[in-house]
């Protein structure tokens, strides 16, 4: 499943105008602590935090993550967003907990 068909599939919101939302969702990986998330989350995984700063963007770049996907209601800053847009990674909102919102992208793209 691409993230923009689970995105409109669970109602997330997608920010940016970022052209990766194409890429296909290859399992979902839940961390706030960057250093583990850059070791850790496998390439082609949709990312739950609620890490909202520049700081993920960058994390999320490293690791080759499929998407970010905020949960808890939390926006990315501005900074986040201009980041993300030039390094094309895709950031998503979700307003549910994040083990909810971690099910919920497994569930729907059959992980």
């Amino acid at each position: 499943m691409t993230i923009e068909q689970m995105a409109k599939a669970l109602g997330y919101e997608m920010i940016g105008e970022s052209g990766t939302f194409s890429r296909e969702i290859e399992s979902v990986y839940c961390c706030d602590l960057l250093s583990f998330v850059m070791g850790r989350a496998p390439a082609g995984s949709a990312w739950v935090t609620v890490m909202g700063n520049v700081n993920a963007v960058a994390v999320a770049r490293l690791a080759d993550v499929a998407c970010v996907v905020f949960a808890e209601g939390v926006r990315p800053d501005q900074d986040a967003i201009e980041k993300a847009g030039q390094n094309e990674v895709a950031l998503l909102c979700s307003p549910a907990p994040v083990f909810d919102t971690a099910r919920a992208i497994a569930e729907a793209a059959g992980l």
